[in-house]
């Protein structure tokens, strides 16, 4: 479906969330963000997903990551569904706000409807993240349908990946995880990777005798 995708600045909506009306950019502003949305309140994969998010929630926010879910259901429905999800996953507390979307007016300005799933109401939404910059705009998109969960551990991963990558001109390999090598960016001369690597760097001895796989660690 058309809308937001990456590289687009996100609207500047205010919501009603479980702590209170938020302005989106003023949430965002000089910070990463995770947005997600799941179909409903009181489901099964979702009352996993909230429960990992909180699990995993110390880990974003060390490293400078927001949280913000989003659900169609009205507030006090999120509410009394926070202590399920609580009690399915010991120990974890949601302390991330939760967008509340009864009339399924948000799901649609932020990407994130299920156009195969649907009620009574109209359709759900999907379980879209978008991983948003300081800048306000859309780093990373995951659109999953309504009957599949999310790894929690690759949206650390990728959380990572696009920190790194715009702090170096890096770029983190397939199935790269924390304190693995990453490759230098293309555009990046070896007279300038000595400088801008220190550390140093290897390149890949390739048929093609082409120097573009060069590894180093940052």
């Amino acid at each position: 479906m058309p809308g937001l995708t990456i590289g687009d600045t996100i609207p500047d909506l205010q919501v009603d969330t479980t702590q209170g009306k938020i302005k989106l950019h003023q949430f965002c502003s000089d910070t990463w963000t995770i947005l997600f949305s799941h179909p409903g309140d009181f489901t099964p994969v979702c009352t996993t997903e909230l429960g990992k998010m909180a699990q995993y929630a110390s880990e974003f926010y060390k490293r400078g990551v927001l949280l913000v879910g989003l659900s169609c259901d009205d507030l006090e429905s999120h509410k009394e569904w926070i202590k399920d999800i609580e009690a399915h996953t010991p120990g974890a507390k949601v302390n991330y706000p939760i967008i509340s979307d009864p009339k399924r007016e948000i799901i649609k300005q932020l990407n994130m409807v299920d156009p195969d799933e649907k009620d009574s109401n109209g359709n759900l939404p999907s379980r879209a993240l978008h991983i948003i910059g300081p800048d306000k705009k859309i780093k990373l998109s995951f659109l999953y349908p309504a009957t599949t969960g999310r790894n929690m551990d690759e949206v650390l991963r990728v959380v990572e990946s696009l920190q790194k990558a715009s702090k170096h001109k890096i770029a983190p390999p397939a199935n790269c995880k924390p304190g693995d090598p990453v490759v230098i960016s293309p555009d990046v001369t070896n007279e300038q990777a000595k400088d801008m690597f220190p550390q140093g760097f290897e390149t890949a001895n390739l048929p093609s005798k082409k120097e573009y796989l060069r590894f180093t660690n940052v």
